[in-house]
């Protein structure tokens, strides 16, 4: 009987870990369902729906999702953040994220766009861009991107999903003006979550 105990506490763990999987999985499935239908809907996306089959990601990966303990930044000027089109934007520090990766300690920097800001629409959106060892092999190698909210921050913490990272227009198209991320959110481990490489042909574009 206590074996047949055991035996059934062990089956009800492994179909509760399997059922999580695949909800994570679809959870993920339907955000780049949605990231897709986001490039045929904005008429300043530089991507068509023929080109989507060309969009790559990794597997989704739980261990890539992970709560970090964000600090708020007090004090912080405004930057010039430089673009790969060579223009400047105006960002401010925001917060200072640490967190646990596979193991290993991690810190990003969270940044808010001035001009962004001023947008109601807007208001609270935060901006996270990093590079990692994936870029120019598996990843595009001018870094990618995370969305978030100053709204995500509860109690000190924030919910950080890397299988949501995604690649600047620069990615697909010139004539963008990309965010080239700070040296203080270059990382030097791999980040095998979120967005590959794009696999079609580069577009051209004129810069606006």
């Amino acid at each position: 009987m206590h074996n047949r105990y055991k035996y059934l506490i062990l089956l009800i763990l492994l179909v509760g870990n399997t059922c999580f999987a695949q909800s994570f999985a679809e959870k993920i499935a339907a955000h780049r369902a949605h990231f897709k239908a986001d490039f045929v809907s904005n008429e300043h996306s530089p991507l068509k729906e023929i080109d989507l089959k060309h969009l790559r990601f990794y597997d989704a990966d739980s261990n890539y999702k992970v709560s970090a303990k964000a600090t708020i930044l007090t004090g912080e000027k405004v930057f010039k953040m430089p673009t790969y089109a060579g223009t400047t934007a105006n960002y401010i520090r925001y917060a200072k994220l640490t967190f646990e990766l596979n193991g290993t300690p991690v810190q990003l920097t969270l940044y808010k766009n001035i001009a962004l800001a001023a947008n109601a629409a807007y208001k609270d959106h935060l901006f996270l861009p990093f590079t990692d060892q994936t870029n120019n092999k598996e990843t595009y190698g001018g870094g990618r991107y995370i969305d978030l909210k100053s709204t995500d921050i509860v109690n000190g913490k924030i919910e950080l999903d890397f299988n949501k990272t995604y690649n600047p227009y620069c990615a697909y198209s010139d004539g963008y003006r990309c965010p080239i991320p700070p040296e203080e959110n270059d990382l030097q481990l791999e980040i095998k979550a979120g967005e590959k490489k794009y696999l079609g042909e580069k577009k051209k574009r004129q810069a606006n």
